[in-house]
């Protein structure tokens, strides 16, 4: 089966290639030139069907299935921040290590060394005849400082839940099992057995 994302992110086409190696997974930029998708749905699971549905009706072909991502942490201390927005924290066309630092400041500015945090991620499915969508979480400790040079995103600010080192100090192996994504994967491998 083919599978085609509706990313282009790098990071994620990586992790998600690496948990569904039993199907031909293609970022959609392979396939045709990227365009702009507005996400504003106010959930995770609305912005990855917002994702998935534009890049099916772009593709415009009734045998490919379409997989959308949508993922963020949110951290307590910032009363759920930055939640939906995680990609463009730091502003529109910030880089990873732009929100990374936004995030790990305005941790500080709450005056705590780190605060309780989770990861979602909202897993999209869309085919010709029917539309699914899988929820994953990671739960664990935000930090205000950097920690590793490991993973994308927030990962060398977040302590995993019974661990004492960042997503980017743990090797991936340890990350592909505690990963929000990969607990969402599992639960979209499902749906995609059933297609």
């Amino acid at each position: 089966m083919k599978l085609v994302l509706a990313t282009s992110n790098k990071g994620k086409v990586k992790e998600i290639k690496a948990l569904c190696e039993e199907y031909e997974v293609i970022p959609y930029s392979e396939l045709m030139e990227e365009f702009e998708i507005i996400e504003d749905a106010d959930t995770f699971k609305g912005n990855a069907l917002i994702k998935a549905r534009a890049v099916f009706k772009a593709l415009n072909d009734k045998n490919i299935v379409v997989m959308a991502d949508d993922s963020g942490i949110s951290v307590d201390v910032l009363e759920g921040a930055p939640g939906i927005y995680s990609a463009r924290y730091a502003g529109a066309g910030a880089s990873d290590k732009d929100n990374l630092q936004q995030l790990m400041n305005a941790i500080k500015n709450k005056g705590v060394k780190s605060s309780p945090a989770f990861y979602t991620a909202a897993i999209a499915i869309v085919t010709d005849n029917t539309e699914r969508s899988v929820h994953g979480w990671m739960y664990g400790t935000a930090l205000s400082e950097r920690k590793g040079e490991g993973g994308f995103g927030y990962d060398p600010m977040f302590v995993p839940e019974g661990y004492d080192k960042t997503l980017g100090e743990l090797p991936d192996e340890i990350k592909k099992k505690l990963s929000h994504r990969s607990k969402a994967l599992s639960l979209a491998k499902k749906i995609l057995k059933a297609l």
